[in-house]
């Protein structure tokens, strides 16, 4: 259905396959989550650790979701020519799905000496699975918002990221606790079966949920007639400066980012550094998460009442905030230790309750919806391979100051507070941006 007839007929926002579309991709995100949740942090950082993986090389791996991102890029191409979103939506979720219920599979494989043909495979793995979530990502994302009264749309991404991180919570620590159990007892191996076999089922429960969301068909005749050339689409996107002020909002974030919270892993983790365990990080992200929960209905009534720009403009600030604290965070006496990356998750997390949805939601403001997903895919592309390539040369930068026994210009220092302080400046500038120049863009209703 066209966003015209969308904005024409409020009262069918209140249809029974409208509601049922809403709650389903409610659910299905909550199962996607979980699923994203065993392929990043401590859960990756050990799996990778295992078979032989370095510090700096864990890194670089944690960041290969931002590089994935490029592979929205491919959606620009196919996104027009779609005439069954429910079809075409599930084939590739589903696919990518079980390639990361494969990745846990790496350790097991043989060992061959001199050979590192195992890192080969989780890097494939990795990289198959991201490139059919992405190729979908914004299509899903577009199709699921479709049933969305416009006006409401920041508190029911709200609510959405409400029911994940709660759910998320529980999951996290069932899992956590299993793979410390599991490798108190010598046998991570099980650890690693056991959260296979939590992917698949969680795979299954996502695709029933995306089964129960009302389909989105187009005859064939109507998509070729309504194709437009690509020298419109970027004329819509690219020629856009509204769009191209919050793509350089969204690279300044993603840089930040980049540059320091791939290596936060093997920081927390390392028994020479912040020396916690699996289960010790997983209840510290779920005390961040609650702090993520308790805000995120504000932040999203707030957004819905202000713009979705100056509710990325307060997170900043909280973002820049934890940043700080990261910079500052390092190995010492237990409970200074515990106190401060408990406080960075606090204040992390509750920062991407105001940037995480919003930043996707931003661009029904500034870009036309019949150009919502190309809008998406750039901007995700652009800001992920600006992530990665600044996660390649802080890795650079972190190897170069753990080679040196962790200290720069004679000075002792862990490399990931220096990297910390780079995410602070980066931060600090990103907020000047949204303040300065998206916030005051005429923003749109669609």
């Amino acid at each position: 259905m066209s966003d015209a007839t969308m904005q024409s007929s409020p009262a069918l926002f209140d249809s029974k396959d409208y509601k049922r579309s809403r709650n389903s991709y409610l659910i299905e995100c909550a199962f996607e989550y979980f699923v994203a949740l065993l392929v990043s942090d401590a859960f990756l950082v050990k799996l990778l650790q295992d078979i032989g993986m370095n510090d700096a090389t864990v890194g670089i791996m944690a960041s290969l979701i931002s590089l994935a991102f490029v592979f929205q890029l491919f959606s620009i191409f196919v996104v027009q020519r779609i005439s069954n979103t429910k079809v075409f939506a599930i084939i590739f979720h589903f696919s990518s799905q079980v390639f990361f219920m494969a990745l846990y599979f790496v350790p097991f494989l043989p060992a061959v000496e001199g050979s590192n043909y195992k890192h080969v495979l989780a890097v494939a793995c990795i990289m198959i699975a991201y490139f059919g979530n992405y190729l979908v990502t914004s299509i899903i994302y577009k199709w699921g918002n479709s049933f969305v009264e416009p006006h409401h749309r920041g508190r029911y991404c709200a609510t959405k990221e409400m029911i994940s991180l709660i759910s998320g919570m529980v999951v996290t620590l069932i899992i956590g606790y299993v793979m410390d159990y599991f490798e108190a007892a010598n046998n991570l191996h099980g650890g690693f079966l056991f959260a296979a076999c939590g992917i698949f089922v969680f795979s299954i429960c996502d695709l029933v949920c995306l089964l129960l969301i009302k389909n989105d068909k187009k005859p064939k005749e109507e998509i070729k007639k309504n194709i437009v050339p690509m020298s419109e689409v970027m004329r819509n996107t690219l020629g856009n400066r509204n769009f191209l002020s919050v793509l350089l909002l969204a690279v300044l974030w993603e840089v930040a980012k980049g540059v320091s919270i791939g290596f936060m892993g093997t920081y927390r983790l390392n028994p020479h550094e912040l020396a916690l365990t699996v289960g010790a990080v997983q209840i510290i992200n779920m005390v961040g998460n609650l702090m993520r929960f308790a805000i995120s209905r504000p932040f999203g009534k707030f957004s819905d009442k202000y713009s979705y720009a100056k509710g990325i403009e307060l997170a900043l600030v909280m973002a820049a905030v934890s940043f700080v604290v990261y910079a500052f965070t390092a190995p010492g006496n237990r409970v200074f230790v515990w106190t401060m990356v408990i406080l960075f998750s606090v204040l992390y997390h509750g920062c991407q309750a105001g940037i995480g949805q919003n930043m996707h939601s931003i661009l029904y403001s500034y870009v036309d919806s019949r150009y919502f997903v190309q809008a998406s895919a750039i901007k995700s592309s652009v800001g992920g391979l600006c992530h990665f390539g600044s996660a390649l040369l802080a890795s650079r930068f972190l190897q170069y100051v753990q080679n040196n026994g962790n200290a720069l210009f004679g000075i002792h220092i862990y490399g990931q507070q220096v990297l910390a302080t780079f995410s602070v400046i980066l931060t600090l500038a990103a907020l000047l941006v949204a303040h300065f120049v998206v916030s005051k863009q005429k923003a749109m209703v669609q």
